[in-house]
């Protein structure tokens, strides 16, 4: 497969579980190398990177992990402020400090939460305080998502998923996510890429995809028919 994403953009992958959906973010965040072809970040390729060189291009990308990766031994505010923590020398004091406004972006209170460990916090609160340590730990030009809203009550996914818009659009920052969640596809970009056995079945916006004829395609999108056309209806309604 062969995709680019520019500046700024925010993209969709998709596809039924095994295609490959994660597997495209390990690639690009150089945990894993394609046994072909090159992965290309800032017209740098990815993976034929030495590991220190790769740790210095992986400070424009966070990643946040679907069950959001924090440490469990840690306390949520020093999980935001780790990697200044190990990377810096600032004192804690001002690490402190900055990991307190991080949680109050993405919507924590930092006198509630910073002093409890993780397991203490909702599945979406740890969701964001993910996103929150990746923002402070990279200052990032890219963020990957894999699966963010995945386990999480309404309520808590439609938290994460105004967090990541949020973020594309008041820091510009380049977006891909992987879901198999139609309708928190459509909320957070408008291209989607549709991967198949490891290939690209589709790639294009809304209503290309919601025309579009591929079997693989429509097979995938099949289940969600309803909720796909309640999607189409309100984007209607929004450009009227």
């Amino acid at each position: 497969m062969s995709f680019r994403v520019d500046k700024a953009e925010s993209v969709v992958i998709m596809g039924p579980s095994g295609s490959g959906k994660s597997t495209i973010l390990r690639l690009i965040l150089g945990l894993e190398r394609p046994q072909t072809g090159a992965v290309l970040v800032d017209r740098q390729d990815i993976s034929v990177m030495k590991e220190k060189h790769k740790r210095e291009l992986r400070k424009r990308i966070g990643m946040v992990f679907q069950d959001g990766a924090l440490f469990d031994s840690l306390t949520v505010g020093e999980n935001v402020g780790y990697y200044l923590l190990e990377h810096s020398r600032m004192s804690w004091r001002a690490i402190s400090e900055k990991a307190r406004e991080m949680l109050g972006f993405v919507g924590l209170d930092a006198d509630e939460v910073g002093d409890k460990l993780p397991e203490q916090l909702s599945g979406g609160m740890q969701r964001r305080v993910a996103i929150g340590r990746a923002l402070l730990s990279t200052n990032p030009q890219i963020m990957l998502y894999d699966e963010p809203t995945t386990g999480l009550d309404p309520k808590a996914a439609a938290n994460v998923l105004r967090l990541i818009t949020r973020l594309h659009r008041e820091r510009g920052i380049c977006t891909i996510a992987v879901t198999h969640q139609i309708a928190d596809a459509f909320s957070m970009a408008d291209r989607f890429i549709v991967i198949h056995d490891g290939e690209i079945a589709f790639d294009g916006g809304f209503q290309a995809l919601r025309d579009c004829t591929d079997p693989r395609v429509v097979d995938f999108l099949t289940p969600f028919r309803v909720s796909f056309e309640q999607v189409a209806q309100r984007k209607f309604i929004d450009m009227r």
